[in-house]
């Protein structure tokens, strides 16, 4: 049969996905991150990635590998020692972890479980657009609240939380440190947005990928327990994010709901797990020096910043492990500006990537690498905003 005597099925896109716009010369953004990746010279500052591990957790799965681990299935729930040493990391107790390919799958399996096509949830913008695409295929409404702005400290806030939420309201979310923007809360603030969920009847997703690079840090379930998920995620602090292991912590009786919605009834990878294990292990090991890198690093960006004309860090210190440089002053596109660089050998993110209104003001960089190649941002970036400075 001839090639055009086949009717090629079409089929309707049932769920709406934020857009990766790929730079030019790219037909998707896939190719373009496999460029980036690919590409061993690139100093890697567009995924808030860690870069600054020793052996330790490779040399705990490389062990596993060699003893041909990954030959059998891993307990369908994970490594019991797993949850436990994750328990321990955040200082709870009496709650259930469930292991997931990733925190990004944590997010979908909450969302799936538990929310309803009437309800609607509040997140922030600049945020994680992923979440929002998550609670789009569930529930009635993604509210992106527009936080970037100094009046509320560029995060989201109990008041502002009042101001957009209504009796249908079921969720909110709580990226804390916020991505992109590095911005954290403080104890009061936490405890008041548990008085707002006890009053409404609301979840709390208490998104803590990035706490480990904060300066102080609370847990939401110390204040709303019952109510509050808590994302845990591998990727960053623990330099494991191409292994995609995460997990939700919670009480029994939400997680063996959300238990309901899992597809992957047959385990976490088990290398990772194997990784996880070690790297909570010997956390105190490498914990502190790792953090005074990011603050050293975070420091001497600032440092370069704040003479150039037009351009600033609207959060500083940032309580992650990345932070944004809003370029607006100058009159540059933060994706030109991302694009310029990539020449550099210098990957970068634009804003757009993280908010639909306020994306076209900041680029996104993040510096948990080697000092060394902060420097070379530190020497690159002023050169890139006269080239690129409307005149």
């Amino acid at each position: 049969m001839r090639e055009k005597d086949f009717d090629i099925k079409n089929p309707r896109k049932k769920f709406q996905k934020t857009e990766r716009v790929p730079p030019e010369g790219y037909e998707c953004a896939n190719d373009f991150f496999e460029d980036m990746y690919m590409d061993e010279d690139m100093i890697w500052m567009g995924q808030n990635t860690n870069h600054l591990h020793d052996d330790t957790i490779a040399d705990a799965m490389i062990e596993a590998i060699k003893e041909k681990n990954y030959c059998k299935y891993p307990a369908p729930e994970g490594f019991s020692e797993l949850k436990q040493l994750i328990l321990d990391d955040l200082g709870l107790k009496d709650l259930e972890v469930l292991l997931t390919s990733g925190a990004t799958e944590s997010l979908y399996l909450v969302m799936q479980a538990l929310l309803e096509p009437e309800d609607n949830v509040i997140l922030s913008d600049p945020g994680y657009f992923i979440i929002g695409d998550f609670a789009n295929r569930f529930a009635d409404e993604a509210r992106y609240v527009p936080i970037y702005y100094e009046e509320n400290d560029y995060k989201l806030t109990p008041e502002l939380l009042r101001q957009n939420m209504d009796e249908n309201t079921r969720m909110v979310i709580l990226i804390d440190p916020l991505n992109p923007l590095g911005s954290g809360y403080n104890e009061d603030e936490l405890k008041e947005f548990a008085e707002i969920a006890k009053e409404n009847d609301l979840y709390l997703l208490h998104d803590v990928t990035y706490k480990d690079f904060a300066q102080v840090h609370f847990n939401m379930e110390d204040y709303a327990p019952g109510q509050t998920l808590t994302i845990y995620s591998f990727s960053k602090i623990f330099g494991m994010a191409g292994l995609r292991i995460g997990g939700v912590i919670s009480s029994k009786p939400i997680i063996d709901s959300i238990k309901n919605a899992v597809v992957n009834d047959l385990g976490v990878n088990i290398i990772s797990q194997y990784g996880a294990i070690a790297g909570l292990k010997s956390k105190p090991q490498w914990f502190d020096s790792m953090r005074e890198t990011c603050f050293e690093n975070q420091r001497l960006i600032k440092e370069m910043i704040d003479p150039i004309e037009g351009v600033f860090l609207p959060v500083y210190p940032s309580q992650a492990n990345m932070m944004v440089i809003d370029l607006s002053g100058a009159g540059i596109d933060p994706k030109v500006m991302s694009n310029y660089l990539v020449d550099k050998k210098l990957f970068t993110r634009e804003g757009e990537y993280t908010s639909e209104e306020f994306g076209d003001r900041y680029l996104r960089i993040s510096f948990s690498i080697p000092t060394e190649e902060i420097k070379i941002f530190c020497e690159e970036f002023p050169k890139a905003v006269e080239a690129l400075r409307t005149k």
